[in-house]
């Protein structure tokens, strides 16, 4: 949950009792109608309601009112309880599903096997009747009270079609097998339609059960994510005792002990030993990385052979892991464009198949000879069984789920669907240097001092221990032994480098551009030496007084062996690269060159970075900007998909809309082909979904009946709605194993 204001909050709770995807869009407009209720998006793949509320003005026991006036339900439980609750409820609604299930096919064989072999037989009808009551009445008694909580509130969704075509089927059998004179008496054969009613409800219990099973493996990667963290962890007590501590317990500062084989609890840093530690579930890379001392630790990464204690560092909903599960969750929940245009059809598709059902038993009154009658009611009941707005209120979601949990698993935070669905247009990339192209760790290569004065090593050392610069951490280690001193005044300059008093005298770090914006006359040997370490592709660093130059430092970023090759895969794919970097000329050069970049734009402030990007996009372009920066921050705003590394600030992933846990850039590719096969997915999906509704509603009104005397039994509707829906889901999953 997250917000600017104390009194604005986005929480996201489970929709229980949902049916179709007519009853998402039903909630989600009772919630939007809520005072105070600033946005609301229920998913129905998920079955989530993501809402945006003033908690001022409205509290989350006033929306789940409102959700149960309307026949459903919200849980609001605590998010800890929340997921083991729902989990419960789900395993629950499956194993009455399948025992409902297995009941209706018990009862539905003999059923049919009599309606189509032995009508003749004594006692037929009866007996028919016998079998299909306990089908229609209480094996399918949810979709009978989910339509009348509906018409309750007047609105309607499938359990609506799924009750009336069921309903009006069995009572027509019934008046039909005891008032068999009233068709007699009119010169026609009466029959019943009690196989009719219970394999419609049969057919779609077994969509509904396949259904469930298969929505159950598109969130595979958030449980595979939440089955990372251990209950229970070894904690060292204050006396250095071991205390077995549950997960919840946990306190930040507290010291713990990690055996070879466990998984790690929380964030934290080594304090002693050392280990490998295999931290593939989150960023993708299967090679185990050493940890040692001061090194950082994440939760859900697993030990390998060593043991080592850590102190935690974050703990709960603030470690790596409870983020990478919020953001996944979030970004399953979120709906990509297309599927707003989805949503309205979905909230005028049941009223639309009631009125084409009227019409249709209306037609074949008015036009359908003796038979009309019977052949009029048996079609609308088609029609309102073949009807199936769930295969479209599934298609996008499924995709988008199927999609971020897989890009989780290969260590790509995709923030929400519509960047998922952008990052297949991308046709131009711009790469931030430091930390993107580069390993992000600078080290200081060489120093050259003024007249070989080194006096003010120590105020050099100070000035950068303030900055938040990568390279002015690399300053700080080559000078680890140095005295620090205290100086006023301090102050970065974005872009430029940083300044700071002392003494009365005020002291500059930075790039070249920040002198001679100060005035400074630059020593001809000084500037010579800074020249031939940028051409080695050195970043230089100038370090000066207001009136004069004290030295010029040459620090390296070592470019990542990943990067040549990511650049290359990228440029196959038509994308055209562009590096900026507020770094020289000459280096900026000498990287594009290694990297094999063609285009790139030295010495750019942050806002000049962002400028970049507009004039791109203003050339018609969809721009990407890949960054790990504080710096990088307005850019990776201002571009149409951003991307940052997960090694990089907090900031730039705050911004970002995806994110590479490991920094790898061939994650860029991967996610760019990701974003290809989703979309096609859903394109797929909703051409599927859509075919399939307008073949299917003219086909079950008789259209064909004129031409060659076609008229689709009921039985068959019922069977291809309950396939409708596992068709999506599955089609969606098949994006589980494309390369």
């Amino acid at each position: 949950m997250s917000a600017k204001n104390s009194f604005l909050k986005t929480d996201t709770y489970p929709v229980l009792g949902m049916a179709c995807a007519s009853c998402a869009s039903s909630a989600e407009t009772i919630v939007q109608n809520q005072p105070g209720v600033i946005k609301a998006s229920v998913n129905y793949a998920t079955g989530n309601l993501t809402v945006a509320y003033d908690s001022t003005l409205t509290q989350a026991e006033k929306l789940q009112a409102s959700v149960q006036a309307a026949g459903f339900d919200l849980l609001i439980e605590e998010e800890a309880k929340q997921q083991e609750t729902l989990e419960t409820l789900h395993a629950q609604r499956f194993e009455t599903l399948k025992a409902r299930t297995s009941w209706a096919v018990i009862l539905s064989i003999p059923l049919v096997i009599i309606g189509m072999f032995f009508m003749e037989m004594p006692y037929a009808n009866p007996l028919m009747w016998a079998l299909s009551t306990p089908v229609v009445a209480w094996l399918g008694r949810d979709f009978f009270l989910g339509a009348f909580r509906q018409a309750k509130f007047g609105n309607a969704n499938m359990d609506t079609l799924v009750a009336l075509s069921t309903g009006i089927a069995y009572i027509f059998s019934v008046f039909n097998m005891v008032a068999p004179q009233f068709w007699h008496a009119r010169g026609l054969h009466p029959h019943v339609y009690f196989e009719t009613a219970a394999v419609i409800i049969t057919f779609i219990l077994l969509g509904k059960l396949l259904e469930e099973k298969a929505k159950g493996n598109t969130s595979a990667a958030i449980k595979k994510l939440m089955g990372l963290q251990p209950k229970s962890v070894t904690v060292i007590q204050a006396d250095g005792t071991e205390l077995l501590t549950s997960i919840e317990a946990i306190q930040v500062g507290d010291h713990i002990m990690v055996k070879p084989g466990e998984k790690i609890a929380v964030d934290g840093q080594l304090i002693s030993g050392n280990s490998y530690v295999d931290e593939s579930m989150l960023s993708g890379e299967p090679t185990p990385v050493l940890k040692k001392e001061y090194d950082s630790v994440f939760a859900g990464t697993i030990n390998q052979k060593g043991s080592f204690r850590f102190k935690a560092v974050k703990v709960g909903k603030e470690t790596l892991l409870a983020q990478i599960i919020q953001m996944v969750q979030q970004a399953q929940g979120s709906k990509a464009p297309v599927q707003k245009l989805v949503d309205r059809i979905a909230g005028i598709f049941v009223p639309t198949v009631m009125s084409i059902a009227v019409l249709t038993w209306l037609a074949w009154i008015l036009f359908g000879g003796e038979n009309g009658l019977v052949h009029g009611l048996l079609s609308a009941v088609t029609v309102l069984v073949i009807a199936c707005p769930c295969a479209l209120g599934l298609a996008t979601p499924t995709a988008i789920m199927v999609g971020v949990g897989k890009g989780a698993e290969n260590g790509l935070l995709i923030k929400d669907a519509e960047s998922l669905e952008r990052a297949k247009n991308i046709d131009v990339i711009l790469l931030d240097k430091t930390g993107t192209l580069t390993e992000g760790r600078p080290t200081v290569n060489a120093i050259r001092w003024a007249n070989d004065d080194n006096s003010t090593e120590d105020i050099l050392l100070s000035l950068e221990k303030l900055s938040e610069h990568p390279l002015a951490e690399a300053v700080v280690k080559f000078f680890a032994n140095g005295t620090t001193l205290p100086l006023s005044n301090f102050v970065s300059l974005t872009g430029k480098g940083a300044k700071a008093d002392f003494q009365q005298k005020t002291y500059y770090v930075g790039n070249k551009k920040l002198l001679l914006e100060n005035g400074l006359p630059l020593p001809e040997e000084l500037l010579q030496q800074a020249t031939e370490w940028a051409s080695l592709a050195n970043t230089v660093i100038w370090y000066a007084t207001a009136t004069e130059v004290l030295a010029v430092l040459a620090i390296s970023d070592k470019v990542k062996d990943s990067s040549a090759s990511a650049v290359q895969e990228l440029q196959a794919m038509g994308i055209e690269l562009h590096m900026v970097t507020g770094d020289n000329e000459a280096t900026a050069a000498a990287i594009a060159a290694q990297c094999g970049i063609k285009h790139f734009q030295a010495e750019f402030l942050p806002q000049q970075k962002a400028d970049y990007v507009k004039e791109l996009q203003h050339q018609g372009h969809t721009v990407a900007m890949v960054g790990d920066g504080i710096n990088d921050s307005t850019a990776l705003a201002t571009a149409d998909v951003s991307i940052a590394m997960g090694k990089g600030s907090d900031i730039a992933m705050e911004v970002a809309k995806i994110t590479i846990i490991s920094s790898d850039l061939t994650k860029i590719a991967a996610a760019i082909r990701l974003s290809k096969q989703t979309v096609s997915t859903i394109k797929q999906n909703l051409f599927w979904a859509f075919i399939y509704n307008l073949i299917g509603i003219p086909l079950a009104a008789g259209i064909l009946y004129p031409i060659n005397g076609f008229l689709l039994n009921p039985m068959l509707a019922g069977a291809a709605m309950a396939l409708s829906s596992v068709s999506v889901v599955c089609n969606s999953l098949r994006l589980k194993w494309k390369k």
